[in-house]
């Protein structure tokens, strides 16, 4: 068992050496996971966003840590937009206030995000 955790601790720490200072350790799978179920909201523009959105929110706004996260994070929000040409702009704009969760990148299918 002690090897066990051994092994777990050392794997551990040569994930967190993989990631380089500067490099965004945010997936566009992961934005668009905590994203997907803001979707009817985004769209509708109607009404407030679902519980499990504001929850896709915060999970965001806890991941996007440095710099580098909050851009890549910020073009996977782009990215996804542009899939989506029916997306409010005025809902997701207020997205993140509706949910009472302060992200530090605006939600916006114009955002430059090397700003």
């Amino acid at each position: 068992m002690k090897g066990v955790v051994i092994s777990v601790f050392v794997v551990l720490a040569m994930v967190q050496f993989m990631v380089k200072p500067g490099e965004a350790a945010v997936s566009c799978d992961q934005v668009n996971g905590f994203l997907a179920s803001c979707i009817p909201y985004l769209t509708s523009g109607a009404g407030n966003p679902t519980a499990q959105c504001c929850d896709g929110v915060g999970k965001l706004q806890k991941i996007a840590v440095t710099t580098a996260d909050k851009q890549a994070a910020c073009n996977c929000v782009k990215q996804a937009a542009a899939r989506f040409p029916t997306i409010k702009e005025d809902a997701a704009s207020s997205l993140p206030a509706k949910c009472n969760v302060q992200v530090n990148f605006p939600i916006s299918k114009n955002t430059n995000c090397q700003e």
